[in-house]
């Protein structure tokens, strides 16, 4: 025991933290190590961040320090099992701005209890132990020498400098790709991290404050060169004038479904027919991020990126946009309704949409319903579309309307009396119970076209349908892969990201399957083509869907981008047709193209900058 008094108290609960957290990243978030020295890394960066937290306790009287080391302990630990929890369920970690969103929580109901584990509670130990040790006093506790002090301060900062150089030859530039959050945390560890995006959200909120508009006319000249409409391939100018446009997002609805079957059955018998009958684009990629399907929603009506650090929708409502709402009532005249099953206020979608400029948002108070109406989050899919029918044929035509499902939410949970197929059997409940809920979504739209012909709504509308994000998180990889008969590497991740994009016109003759690449950012270009509005300076980063001449990528928000040769994803490149790593050199110009889009997208956010600019003269305007 004498033993023991000679070792510090704040080094034990350093090296039990420090470990806790390498095991966390280790096998808990499950973070991918290609190499020996990524290893070395992510176990140095553990212990190093760890050491100079606690450290501080040198300076502290013996009292104290007891104090500081046990609230230490258990913040330390909260912050792991929050981040732990949120990777879960969203694949990343949890940021500042994302914290302002907590409001959002209440509506999680059954999705945060399907996020924590029974395993969950070793990570509690070390807390325990510290806690125990302090009680019982076995480790050193006492007034430290300045000697001693200078000492901490060298091996501190020394480490913390190790762990950086190491991160550095890593990953070269490491912080100037904040957006790829997971290779942060990976070198210099989950704590760095949030220090890093406190300086980085402090940074950016000040941007609008410093603007000028200045900054439009190189973003305009970008835009110019790289995106604006060229010559259509396939000539849909006109057809959607005077057509009312009916937009469903298929809430987590991945590709991977699609004209595929579970134990003989179809996934998405309704969708596999509708495709028959209509322009499906089998390489399209959402591109959201912390906003999910908020995010969705704000690339659909503004041809912009989501953020990369938060939601839109909750930074930055009183923005100045250029979205498609507005400019639909400006040159046709329509009104545009959003309707949605959820609270008004959930990703603050009663103040966005308003500034957006949505006439109308039918929220979960526009739904009569009761608990045996619910599936999961709310309303299901079925009792929704039946009565958004009834809404839509009392709006006055032709209009833009926007309807949210909610059934086939994480954690897609599915009475079994009210399942048509039987779940599948891997390891993971999550994806086990995904297909029962996709089922479910897709016999709801063959009810809701099936209304929408009763009522004579059909044949004067054009009905598009997509995924809003992906459902199935990479924390799912081993049972995915087993469903699809193939390991997931990060090439096939970034396949994974794909989601349905189907556009249905009653009455065309067109249709068919389209393997051009595209994305969510597409669909505003798109819909304008479709509405024959010309609005040849409006700024946006993408190419209408039908257009012959498009921009040679899709930039993921995360950092990966896909190319029409090569995938990059992980800091590696892809050859596209064989999923081989190929020379990083082939994708350079692919990232240097999709960082410079991404970043014009942020600045354009951070610093309002629309509020400088004139879109009918295509000009930058000062106050």
């Amino acid at each position: 025991m004498s033993f023991l008094k000679r070792i510090p108290l704040f080094i034990i609960a350093a090296l039990l933290v420090g470990i806790k957290t390498y095991v966390v990243y280790r096998f808990y978030f499950g973070l991918s190590m290609e190499t020996s020295f990524q290893e070395i890394i992510l176990f140095i960066n553990a212990i190093a961040v760890s050491m100079l937290i606690f450290f501080i306790a040198v300076w502290l009287k013996p009292k104290s320090q007891k104090r500081f080391i046990i609230i230490t302990s258990v913040v330390l630990s909260t912050i792991v099992l929050a981040n732990l929890m949120y990777y879960r369920n969203f694949t990343d970690f949890v940021t500042v701005p994302t914290l302002f969103q907590f409001n959002n929580a209440g509506d999680l109901g059954s999705s945060v209890g399907s996020l924590i584990y029974f395993s969950d509670l070793l990570l509690l130990l070390d807390v325990i132990l510290v806690i125990a040790f302090t009680k019982m006093n076995w480790f050193r506790v006492e007034t430290f020498s300045s000697m001693f002090r200078r000492r901490i301060i060298v091996i501190s900062f020394a480490a913390i400098m190790i762990n950086i150089t190491l991160a550095e030859i890593e990953r070269p530039m490491l912080f100037k790709r904040g957006f790829d959050r997971e290779y942060l945390v990976k070198n210099v560890g989950l704590f760095t991290f949030h220090a890093y995006d406190a300086i980085i959200t402090a940074s950016t909120q000040s941007k609008r404050l410093f603007a000028d508009g200045s900054e439009m006319d190189e973003i305009d000249e970008y835009v110019d060169e790289n995106v604006r409409e060229r010559e259509e391939a396939i000539d849909l100018t006109g057809v959607a004038e005077d057509k009312n446009i009916i937009y469903v997002a298929l809430e987590s609805v991945q590709s991977f479904v699609i004209d595929e079957e579970l134990n003989g059955e179809e996934i998405t018998p309704f969708l596999n027919d509708l495709i028959e009958d209509s322009y499906y684009f089998e390489n399209f990629y959402h591109q959201t991020l912390l906003g999910k399907t908020s995010d969705h929603e704000f690339l659909l009506d503004n041809g912009l990126y989501p953020l990369p650090n938060s939601a839109v929708f909750f930074t930055h409502a009183q923005n100045e946009f250029n979205a498609l709402p507005e400019i639909l009532k400006e040159n046709r005249d329509y009104n545009s309704y959003a309707l949605h099953a959820n609270n008004g206020s959930f990703w603050n979608r009663n103040v966005m949409y308003e500034t957006l400029g949505y006439d109308e948002f039918y929220d979960i108070e526009s739904y009569d319903f009761d608990e045996t109406d619910e599936i999961g989050w709310g309303l299901n899919d079925k009792k929704f579309f039946d009565q958004s029918v009834d809404m839509l044929k009392d709006a006055e035509e032709p209009f833009y309307s926007k309807l949210i499902t909610l059934t086939n939410h994480f954690p897609f949970e599915m009475p079994q009396e009210e399942a048509t197929i039987d779940q599948y059997d891997s390891s993971s409940v999550t994806l086990n119970q995904y297909f029962q809920t996709v089922k479910y979504t897709d016999e709801a739209v063959e009810g809701f076209f099936d209304r929408l012909k009763e009522e004579g709504l059909y044949e004067d509308s054009i009905i598009i349908l997509m995924g809003d994000h992906y459902g199935i998180s990479s924390y799912h990889n081993e049972s995915m892969g087993n469903f699809l008969g193939k390991e997931i590497t990060p090439y096939e991740e970034v396949k994974l990201q794909r989601v349905p994009m189907i556009v249905h016109i009653p009455g065309h003759e067109g249709s068919g399957t389209l393997s051009r690449i595209s994305g969510q950012i597409d669909f505003k270009p798109t819909i304008l083509n479709m509405m024959d509005i010309e609005n040849e300076n409006d700024i946006v980063f993408g190419n209408g869907l039908f257009a012959e001449e498009r921009k040679p990528f899709v930039a993921l928000r995360d950092g990966r981008f896909v190319g029409e040769d090569y995938i990059y994803s992980g800091g590696n490149c892809y050859d596209d047709s064989t999923g081989e790593l190929t020379d990083e050199s082939s994708c350079n110009e692919l990232v240097e193209q999709a960082e410079q889009e991404l970043n014009y997208s942020d600045e354009i956010i951070y610093g309002d900058l629309f509020r400088f600019y004139d879109f009918e003269d295509g000009e930058v305007v000062q106050d």
